[in-house]
């Protein structure tokens, strides 16, 4: 991809140019409309969507105007993907956890592992995430949880994406590691505070800071309930797990007067609001999925990790009552891979053979590719909040968009565009990202950082930390 007859710089940084005039594009704006755009051009002016059209009207009345004009030849041009559920302080701990049952994996590698971080350590853990982020077109992502927000934020600015980020809070629980100090629920929602006060709006309005809830077993219903209040004041949202693993909605019924278990619970308390991202919900009853839809919960489906340690999620059932579903990758830990390009194509195999472990019949139609594509993209954005602004290709909106080289050996031929961006497209296909009007990655070459020294610094720190959490994992096989 490469400038042609432009007034600025050819390839340049990230920003480099003022106004950018991207044409002979297939265009898939993901607008309410659906519209694709089988030779189109967008202007981009400063951090914003100018025009978009035909290539034809688009160079026409604005070729003058542009800093630089790309010739895409044919490329895709599509909205930047939101990750909705991603732990980007986990990077490092990407393969301490493979292959063990879920309380080893929280009480022996999570938990040592999260509470032996630094700074330091999320700084460069997050950098190593957003990296593997922008190589899969991902523009904004959803932080899950983590206990250092401001080296998440400082890793946020370098890279030059957007993300919603949010403290992992717990003021109660069993098995929390003795490095812990047992937090008030006061601690808990002052700490919240000063984190939305600090970074909140931040990197030219890349980041927000959200409110954070880790799970119902660590948390009262004083925390829940005024963590809802605060977070409608400040006009942000909540991120919570929810609905995870049966032993949840068995705790839920043990301790409290309801008969199903969290999202019934959160439903009788009035926690349930639109500002609520709530993550997995694999074990949720029809009843639930109605008590999501009415209260206007957004759901982030992160299926390799479901499929990993949690079970099938009713996502089409959650679909087919309104609910908004998007698609996350969760952390490194529980998936190895924070590819979204991979999340989409499983998201779609998953519940089309979720019909045979249901009724004994697959269902090819269930969660179709246009679906998918949406999950990715709009309903990421709706799911952040941040749908007026970013999620599809738009006049008005952020300059968030990737571009997708498709006559590649993944992609050919191509007989529908749609249906080959969910099943077809892999990583190498991503050609470059912009976010906010810049470029972050172009010609597959990250701008913002020395990639290879973010990979020498990750690796050094890793092993660091693995041996202060005294983390061991166990050698298989037979090594000589």
């Amino acid at each position: 991809m490469e400038g042609e007859g432009g007034k600025g710089e050819k390839g340049g940084g990230a920003g480099a140019a003022r106004s950018t005039l991207l044409h002979n594009a297939v265009i898939v704006t993901v607008d309410s409309e659906s519209r694709v755009f089988r030779d189109g051009g967008l202007f981009v002016r400063g951090d914003r969507i100018d025009a978009i059209g035909r290539s034809a009207d688009v160079l026409r009345d604005f070729s003058c105007r542009a800093d630089e004009i790309i010739d895409l030849h044919g490329r895709f041009l599509i909205p930047g993907f939101v990750n909705t559920h991603v732990h980007t302080s986990q990077q490092l701990g990407r393969g301490i956890a493979d292959d063990v049952g879920l309380m080893t994996w929280l009480h022996e590698r999570i938990w040592p592992y999260e509470s032996n971080m630094t700074e330091e350590d999320s700084y460069l853990s997050t950098l190593l995430c957003g990296i593997e982020l922008i190589r899969s077109g991902v523009t904004c992502f959803a932080e899950a949880g983590g206990q250092h927000v401001t080296g998440m934020a400082k890793a946020v600015e370098l890279l030059g994406i957007r993300a919603c980020l949010a403290q992992s809070t717990m003021d109660s629980g069993e098995g929390l590691p003795a490095r812990w100090k047992p937090y008030s629920t006061d601690d808990c929602i002052q700490s919240q505070m000063n984190l939305y006060e600090k970074h909140h709006n931040t990197a030219d309005g890349r980041i927000r800071v959200w409110f954070g809830v880790r799970q119902i077993m660590n948390a009262t219903e004083r925390l829940l309930l005024e963590t809802r209040d605060i977070a409608m004041e400040l006009k942000t949202g909540i991120h919570m797990h929810v609905a995870e693993i049966p032993y949840e909605n068995q705790h839920v019924m043990r301790t409290t007067d309801v008969d199903h278990g969290t999202v019934t619970y959160l439903e009788k308390i009035g926690f349930l609001q639109s500002n609520l991202l709530a993550a997995h919900s694999v074990w949720v009853s029809d009843t639930e999925i109605g008590f999501l839809s009415n209260a206007g919960v957004k759901v982030s489906h992160c299926p390799a990790a479901a499929m990993r340690m949690l079970g099938f999620a009713p996502i089409q059932e959650m679909v087919d009552a309104g609910i908004c579903v998007s698609i996350g990758t969760d952390g490194a830990p529980s998936n190895n891979r924070m590819s979204i390009v991979d999340e989409m194509y499983l998201a779609s195999l998953i519940n089309k053979g979720r019909g045979a472990y249901i009724k004994g019949l697959t269902d090819p139609t269930a969660l179709p590719s246009e679906t998918i594509l949406k999950m990715a993209t709009i309903n990421g954005a709706k799911s952040v909040l941040w749908d007026s602004e970013i999620g599809s290709l738009e006049i008005g909106k952020k300059a968030d968009m990737v571009i997708v080289n498709p006559f590649m050996w993944t992609m050919v031929p191509l007989h529908d565009w749609i249906s080959s961006l969910v099943y077809c497209m892999r990583t190498e296909n991503i050609d470059s990202v912009m976010c906010n009007g810049r470029w972050v990655m172009r010609n597959r070459v990250i701008l913002n950082l020395d990639e290879g020294e973010v990979i020498s610094q990750a690796t050094q720190a890793a092993s660091k930390l693995l041996e202060r959490a005294g983390i061991v994992i166990p050698t298989r096989m037979n090594p000589l």
